[in-house]
């Protein structure tokens, strides 16, 4: 299909967010959110709200799938391997809980 203003057509693999390779602008804001949320008064949750524009539930989950991009761990190692560790204690906890304290030393 050509395009008469000379553009390329819009696709996933067109996007640099989409394959890996760059982060998008919001990927970055979400990144730079995260690295100084707790700047903001008033709880985080809101912050993520109006800064954002997104549920807290969606920035997490947008959050998740940012962190475990290379792109991420270059543009800012540190936050993100924080975040990382954070998200692999969380998990071992809630894996404890349910197992009820079983197989803790």
């Amino acid at each position: 299909m050509d395009q008469s203003d000379g553009s390329a057509p819009h696709d996933a693999a067109s996007d640099p967010g989409a394959d890996g390779e760059a982060l998008s602008e919001r990927e970055l804001a979400i990144l730079a959110f995260e690295s100084h949320w707790f700047k903001h008064a008033g709880a985080k949750e809101q912050a993520i709200r109006s800064e954002l524009g997104l549920s807290a539930a969606r920035y997490y989950q947008v959050l998740g799938s940012i962190i475990d991009r290379p792109a991420a761990l270059a543009h800012d190692p540190m936050l993100v391997k924080r975040l990382l560790r954070m998200r692999t204690a969380r998990a071992e906890a809630r894996a404890r809980r349910s197992l009820g304290g079983q197989g803790t030393v």
